[in-house]
């Protein structure tokens, strides 16, 4: 199980958010050499990702993240007279990367579409409000065990192990059930809107440590379900070129750097510690994105590792 955790730049003193279970203490981004690949399988074919709602999520809520998995094919069509750059499937191409150096190192030609799948509800929290792992594990395990991956989404009053803590949310695997229950990747991601937004909402809410800079508001207007797609996102890029623990990362198997995970605290052009970077504006709302998605949505995505040139990609 890879998990998002927090990680110290320490001659900053800067919490760093949404990142892998390995201490950077000195190392940048830029400093990252190539990610590893292990020989094993990246996430590929046709998957459907399935969404299991733990907790109570408003349809609002719900729909600011089914919108963002449909963003990660979508176009604007062909007659639209504005051109929505940077787009969510833009920022999604950049791991088409990892699997063109895959099929070169296996001369094989793996691809990966991901579709929006099933949503699954559970408001009254069958499992109870503290959950473990194995808990996560369970839920999981609702969704389809072929050709998919599963999303677990806990609501702002529900406890995960770890959360808040050491880590904003988790990508793992698991075998279905039966004998030959076939091996099926999954996510969760928590809303720290109440109980860390400083830790798993970061730049929508003042970090816990480090240089206070004003927080700045949320694309879609919700603090925790903005959070919670930045973490997916970050999650879902590591599931896709590291879904069985030997795909693409750095450093040890239990903790690794991954595609999203190697430019922790990086949005746009010009970041540093405490400054996400030089992003869009919507001047409506104030929100700030960096990427258009469906159904009008604007979004605020991770930067992701771009293998071919070992750096840090932004969309803005």
């Amino acid at each position: 199980m890879y998990s998002l955790v927090f990680k110290f730049f320490l001659f900053l003193s800067l919490l760093q958010i949404c990142v892998s279970a390995r201490n950077l203490a000195s190392e940048e981004p830029n400093q990252f050499k190539l990610l590893k690949y292990h020989k094993g399988a990246l996430l590929s074919g046709k998957i459907s990702v399935n969404l299991i709602w733990y907790g109570n999520f408003k349809p609002s809520q719900r729909a600011i993240i089914s919108d963002f998995i449909t963003s990660l094919t979508h176009t604007s069509p062909p007659t639209s007279k504005t051109l929505h750059q940077p787009s969510v499937a833009t920022w999604w191409k950049t791991t088409e990367k990892y699997y063109k150096l895959a099929a070169s190192a296996k001369s094989s030609s793996p691809s990966l579409t991901l579709t929006l799948g099933k949503q699954i509800l559970d408001e009254s929290c069958s499992l109870g409000k503290s959950l473990t792992d194995g808990d996560i594990r369970k839920l999981a395990s609702k969704g389809d065990q072929r050709d998919a991956v599963n999303v677990v989404l806990t609501s702002a009053d529900v406890a995960v192990q770890g959360f808040g803590m050491s880590r904003c949310g988790t990508h793992g695997h698991a075998r279905g059930l039966g004998k030959r229950g076939s091996k099926f990747a999954y996510i969760w991601v928590g809303n720290s809107e109440t109980q860390c937004p400083g830790q798993c909402a970061w730049p929508f809410h003042a970090p816990v440590y480090g240089p206070q800079s004003p927080p700045l508001v949320a694309p879609n207007n919700d603090v925790g379900l903005d959070g919670m797609v930045i973490n997916l996102a970050s999650l879902l890029a590591g599931t896709a070129t590291n879904p069985f623990g030997n795909g693409y990362y750095q450093g040890p198997q239990n903790a690794p750097l991954e595609a999203a995970s190697a430019c922790p605290g990086v949005y746009g052009k010009g970041a540093y510690p405490g400054y996400a970077g030089d992003l869009l504006v919507d001047t409506t709302t104030g929100g700030s994105f960096n990427a258009y998605g469906a159904n009008g949505r604007k979004f605020l995505l991770p930067a992701l590792y771009d293998p071919t040139s070992s750096t840090c990609s932004t969309m803005v």
